[in-house]
């Protein structure tokens, strides 16, 4: 993998505030062609650095798809975190899990469109192999800030 230089860092931080940006915007806004913007960000996604592109949805909107968000953590015995990991990511209620240091070994995003959703996607998460211990925390409200910065 190349490294990420200060232009790639400028369009990827573009493109977190808009993925929508067309090609010619983005390249209007930091300064060079259109076939550069093109082949960094076919580069970037080629290594792995881009994985894909999404909508962000307001608060409102997004409490109206998913009734229920929460974070959990999760704390792995052994050497289980492949095999969690795994299982995680087959679990349609997760949408991402984050390797952490300190007390817990895993932070995992939950979603669910009711309390008795939820109670189920919990059952089938603690019942995983591997895992020692769980602490979740229901997501009350939330804001999302777009980053300028990498």
């Amino acid at each position: 993998m190349s490294e990420i230089d200060h232009l790639d860092r400028q369009l990827i931080s573009l493109l977190r505030t808009d993925a929508r940006s067309s090609v010619a915007s983005l390249a209007k806004a930091i300064g060079t062609s259109r076939a550069t913007v093109q082949n960094r960000m076919s580069r970037l996604e080629k290594q792995g650095v881009i994985t894909g592109y999404t909508v962000l949805l307001s608060s409102e909107s997004d409490e109206a798809l998913s009734r229920v968000r929460a974070m959990m953590s999760i704390k792995i015995e052994g050497n289980c975190s492949m095999k969690i990991r795994e299982k995680l990511s087959q679990e349609p209620a997760v949408l991402a899990y984050h390797s952490t240091n300190g007390r817990w070994d895993l932070v995992v995003e939950l979603q669910a469109n009711s309390l008795e959703a939820f109670d189920k996607v919990l059952g089938r998460i603690r019942t995983i192999a591997g895992i020692a211990a769980s602490e979740t925390s229901i997501l009350l409200s939330s804001k999302r800030f777009g980053s300028n910065n990498i």
